[in-house]
């Protein structure tokens, strides 16, 4: 059965009626939506700037008391302190640190009372003196039919000499000879003389080249200076050479003896003038030594100075090496 005309139209009108009724709840719901959505926008900038605001203030406020604590205008501190406090501190601590210096100083000065301008206080390690050389070298190789070879041991001699020339050693005291020097009261330790031609045909006087320009090198041995050494006996120098072939050697001054008269030495401070005596080795090398390594050891002797400790192969002694090539 068909629905009448005016039923048809009132079902249109309830239809259309729902249909407004739900675009107004959308309406609302989307409008209730984006109040909330610009509620939360406003309350998060204004967070923010709540945020922002509070750290300015507490930077302020750290700055504040930073400058506070460098300087308060209020109590007239600086640094925590008044003017007083620090004046105390500073006093007390120049104090404090003066009477340490005070007492360094004293202890230093009772110190130096107890020391010796020209004697060490311990000098018990070198008691022994060693051996040295001039040219100052483990080996001397040289051609001796070329100067240039040669010439750099020629000048170290001359070098040690100049302090021995005659004209200088004239002015220095004749010493008894075999007699220790003593002058232990003596303000003005006087010098015993050592000429330098003494040493003859390695005076480098009458030969200039020392004998290298003839393949008959001259070695000059000296003793290191001991403070209050005097050696008991008669020390003298003596050189062998290890090997099979024979080597003849000269010594000036002859027999090369170190005389007792250059003993003791009082120092370099009391003692400024002080030549140690030498000993000159003229090694005459023959053909059968040309072009061959020699090796000479040369030891003190005759006297208690030690000459035969492994452990410091220089003690009393001193070994070198000689080539000759022509």
């Amino acid at each position: 059965m068909s629905s009448s005309p005016q039923n048809q139209d009132q079902k249109l009108d309830r239809d259309r009626d729902q249909d407004q009724d739900q675009d107004q709840d959308q309406k609302q719901d989307q409008g209730q939506k984006q109040d909330r959505d610009r509620d939360q926008k406003r309350e998060g900038k204004e967070g923010k700037e709540v945020k922002n605001e509070k750290m300015k203030k507490e930077k302020q406020e750290e700055k504040e008391s930073f400058n506070y604590f460098i300087y308060n205008p209020t109590t007239r501190e600086f640094m925590g302190r008044t003017a007083s406090s620090w004046g105390r501190i500073l006093l007390f601590y120049l104090i404090f640190y003066g009477f340490l210096a005070g007492m360094f100083s004293f202890t230093m000065w009772v110190m130096l009372l107890t020391l010796d301008d020209n004697v060490p206080r311990h000098q018990d390690r070198v008691a022994n003196p060693g051996l040295v050389i001039r040219p100052h070298a483990a080996e001397i190789s040289f051609n001796r039919s070329d100067p240039t070879n040669y010439n750099q041991y020629i000048q170290q001699l001359h070098e040690l000499l100049q302090r021995y020339n005659d004209s200088i050693q004239k002015r220095h005291d004749l010493c008894l000879v075999g007699e220790y020097t003593e002058q232990d009261e003596e303000p003005i330790k006087k010098v015993c003389q050592f000429k330098r031609s003494a040493l003859r045909q390695c005076s480098g006087l009458f030969d200039t080249s020392f004998g290298y320009a003839d393949g008959k090198p001259c070695v000059i041995i000296k003793m290191n200076r001991v403070i209050g050494l005097k050696p008991q006996g008669d020390p003298f120098i003596n050189c062998t050479a290890k090997g099979d072939r024979p080597l003849q050697i000269q010594y000036f001054p002859s027999e090369g003896r170190l005389d007792k008269m250059f003993f003791p030495y009082y120092g370099k401070k009391a003692h400024p003038d002080y030549v140690q005596p030498l000993v000159a080795v003229k090694l005459f090398l023959t053909k059968d030594n040309l072009n061959v390594e020699q090796t000479v050891e040369c030891k003190v002797h005759g006297s208690d100075l030690r000459n035969d400790d492994d452990r410091d192969k220089f003690q009393g002694r001193v070994t070198f090496r000689v080539k000759v090539t022509e």
